[in-house]
């Protein structure tokens, strides 16, 4: 899966640069990578695993629930990811979002960054397995008796 798709590194790299909130969905696992960037004396940064939604409009206003002291934001990044999360670590995707946390200079949403993609790993894994043994899916044929 990790070779078929290509990926504009540099445009990714201005997306994460640019935006308040990093999107990244990971359409195998039906999820989102969310990282919220703004903070204030009270808020960090958020980074959560989010179910995947329907489009933007239903993803803002996830936004605005889970962040009601901030206001809609002005630039939001949607990097729709295919490949594998170790991709993210190998093509250096990853060090630019825990980068762009490091600058804030707080360490809790770059712990929760961390966690967040050993926690997509280990969901990759599962999934990967749950297709071998077919634990969820249905087959296209059947095996001769």
């Amino acid at each position: 899966m990790d070779n078929d798709f290509r990926i504009d590194l540099s445009e990714i790299a201005r997306s994460i640069d640019g935006a308040e909130i990093i999107t990244v969905f990971f359409p195998m696992l039906r999820k989102t990578l969310l990282i919220d960037t703004r903070y204030d004396i009270e808020d960090d940064p958020l980074v959560r695993i989010m179910p995947m939604v329907s489009g933007p409009e239903e993803r803002l206003r996830t936004i605005r629930k889970l962040r009601p002291n901030f206001p809609a934001p002005e630039r939001i990044a949607f990097i729709l990811w295919p490949k594998y999360a170790a991709s993210l670590v190998r093509l250096g995707i990853y060090d630019m979002v825990e980068g762009r946390l490091q600058r804030i200079g707080r360490e809790k949403p770059i712990k929760d960054l961390r966690l967040a993609l050993k926690t997509i790993q280990e969901m990759e894994q599962t999934e990967i397995a749950a297709a071998i043994d077919g634990t969820g899916y249905r087959t296209l044929w059947r095996a001769p008796h």
